[in-house]
This record gives structure tokens, C-alpha cells and sequence, in this order.
């Protein structure tokens, strides 16, 4: 049984299970919700300008097509990322960063940054993403992920105290613990499936937090609350925040 009876819920993208990902409109939500912090992708622009999106490429969330990497920021100021909710919600902007940041720093939310620097490698986004959390004084409410852990642990050549995690796919790293506590990540990040009770365990053993995605079932969402998992990042944050309330009101 868990002793621990906080587990945190970030939303991923955003509220991302009912909005458009990755707008400033599904961060509202997710604000809306309860939940305790945010998931959100970042890229840099042609000008370099740090932008909050998920694909490397335009075609399949908004109405452009093409690279991320290959329009300005003003070019892309007029591409929709309404994706599938265009007509539900309308016209929906891809925010940069520093809206974003502007933003939470008038909440209390934590940020999960993911560097998307695995698929195509943007010379300085490490830079340019951290120059933007220390300008809004949100070192001690940001975790900075990748897949690409080299870029993450980057970050920490610009701000050494960061927290970092690695972030993995479905199937992870067999003995996680001593990985993070190794190469200096504060965090492991692993996909759900096929994740175990003991995996988390050697984490916690080792003084790694250990926050899992994309938690959109219940019986995930038990199972790793049984666990000792630290947070859940979820598509639905309302309902995962809500089954903790009554978890916790129960036990």
C-alpha cells in the first residue's frame, strides 16, 4: 500500500484530451483543472525563436505544412494549431515560450519542458529555453526532459541546480535508478507500458523521482498510485486529479 499519498498530475500538452495541444488555451484549462503542473514541447523557429510544439513538422497538428525549423515566427504567428479542434475552438496560435512563461509565472504550476532535440538537433534551444526560465525567476517550478539526454544535461551548464529527467519510450532502461543517479538526472521519465513496481522502487532507492506518461486509463493510473509513483503525466487531467481527491478522501 502507498504510504506517500500525494502523486502529482501533469497535464500533457496542455489539456490536451479536450483541447487543441500545446495552446495557451489548453494551459488555461489545465490550470482549470487542479492539476499540479504542465507537459510541453519546445523548438526553435528560423529566426530561433523557442516555440511550444510537439512534431518536428507542421502537417499533421495545424494547417501549414513543412519543418518547424524552416518559418519565422511571424510566419507561423498565422498557422492554426487547432489541429482536429479547429472548428470546435477556431483559430488557435502556436505560443512561443516566453508567452508561456509570462504566463505561469502568475500561477503556481510546475513545467515539465520537453527539448525536442532528438529527431532534428536546434543549435542552441538549451540556451535560449533556459535563458527564458531564469529571466521569469521559474528555476524551482521546471523539469527539463529529453530523449535526448546529452541535450537535457546541457542544460545544466547554464543553470547547475535544474532539475533534469530522462525521459525514455515504452520499455525504458533496465536499472533506471543507478542511470539517473549516474549521469546526474533528478528524474526518470519513463512511458507506462511495461513499467514495474520494482523499476520504481531501485528509482526511489536510488533518490530518483520517477514521473510517467501518457497515464489516459484507470487502471494505470491505480496501479502506479500503488506503486509510489511520484507524478502521472495525463491527456485528462480533471480526471486523474479528481480520482486522487477521492483516493485521498477514502484512505
Amino acid at each position: 500500500k502507498r504510504t506517500n499519498k500525494t502523486m502529482k498530475v501533469f497535464a500533457h500538452r496542455g489539456f490536451s484530451g479536450r483541447y487543441p495541444q500545446n495552446t495557451m488555451l489548453a494551459f488555461r484549462k489545465a490550470l482549470e483543472s487542479g492539476c499540479d503542473g504542465i507537459e510541453l514541447d519546445v523548438q526553435l523557429t528560423k529566426d530561433g525563436e523557442v516555440v511550444i510544439i510537439h512534431d518536428e513538422y507542421l502537417d499533421d497538428l495545424t494547417d501549414f505544412t513543412g519543418n518547424v525549423r524552416d518559418y519565422t515566427l511571424g510566419d507561423l504567428k498565422s498557422c492554426n494549431a487547432g489541429g482536429k479542434w479547429q472548428e470546435v475552438y477556431g483559430f488557435q496560435p502556436i505560443p512561443t515560450f516566453e508567452e508561456y512563461c509570462e504566463w505561469v509565472s502568475g500561477n503556481s504550476l510546475i513545467t515539465n519542458v520537453e527539448i525536442k532535440s532528438s529527431v532534428y538537433y536546434y543549435e542552441e534551444l538549451e540556451k535560449k529555453t533556459m535563458e527564458l526560465i531564469e529571466r521569469f525567476g521559474l528555476k524551482e517550478r521546471i523539469i527539463i526532459s529529453s530523449f535526448n539526454h546529452l541535450s537535457a544535461l546541457s542544460c545544466k551548464d547554464f543553470m547547475p541546480d535544474i532539475k533534469t529527467g530522462a525521459l525514455v519510450e515504452n520499455g525504458g532502461i533496465a536499472n533506471a535508478g543507478y542511470y539517473c543517479k549516474k549521469f546526474g538526472f533528478e528524474c526518470y521519465h519513463p512511458g507506462v507500458e511495461g513499467l514495474t513496481k520494482e523499476e520504481i522502487e531501485l528509482c526511489h532507492k536510488n533518490g530518483i523521482e520517477v514521473n510517467v506518461w501518457t497515464i489516459n486509463n484507470m487502471d494505470d493510473l491505480e496501479n502506479l498510485y500503488e506503486w509510489g509513483c511520484d507524478s502521472v503525466i495525463t491527456n485528462y487531467p480533471d480526471v486523474c486529479k479528481s480520482w486522487l481527491e477521492a483516493k485521498k478522501a477514502k484512505d
